[in-house]
């Protein structure tokens, strides 16, 4: 467009004054006119169809990638709600993991101090018995030491050997009844 105005500067100005900016040239405007709609042909036959593909390409390529994106963003939250839920099972599952072993554990030591109790009273129990069984042993052996001695005592004093069952009897009925009274 440039030379079109050098053209027009250069051109040998007529009598009337020469070319004014205000001034309308019909034979430039004609060919102006020609240039520019040869060039729009040429541009809606060639240029046009390529740019419309490009963007078209482009808008579709945009158009799979949102699509894309959504279905990354779906799989994403879907995976983090799945994720949320698997921490929320292992919480729940740690608690009562936690609680069960508690119980358990509150059970064995109730059964440990149940077992050791019982133990406990048994050898008491045990312990009673021996020392019941000792006492009377101990018990016994202090009567027949006590009428042999009372046997004796009474032999030496009588001067005679007292030694029937009667006599036995007797010291032993009168140690009973001591006993009773103290």
């Amino acid at each position: 467009m440039n030379a079109v105005w050098l053209a027009v500067l250069a051109a040998p100005q007529e009598e009337g004054g020469g070319m004014g900016p205000f001034q309308v040239e019909f034979g430039l405007v004609f060919w102006t006119w020609v240039v520019f709609l040869v060039l729009l042909a040429l541009l809606w036959k060639f240029a046009w169809p390529a740019i419309v593909q490009a963007t078209e390409e482009r808008e579709g390529k945009i158009r799979r990638q949102l699509g894309e994106a959504q279905t990354a963003h779906a799989e994403a939250k879907a995976a983090l709600e799945e994720g949320k839920r698997f921490a929320a099972e292992a919480r729940a599952s740690a608690q009562q993991m936690l609680t069960d072993a508690r119980q358990t554990a509150e059970q064995e030591r109730a059964a440990l101090l149940e077992r050791a109790k019982r133990e406990q009273e048994d050898m008491l129990d045990r312990a009673r018995r021996e020392i019941g069984a000792e006492k009377d042993k101990a018990l016994a052996s202090l009567r027949r030491e006590a009428v042999d001695l009372s046997l004796a005592a009474a032999a030496k004093l009588v001067g005679q050997r007292m030694d029937s069952e009667t006599d036995r009897k007797l010291v032993t009925e009168y140690l009973d009844s001591v006993e009773i009274k103290h």
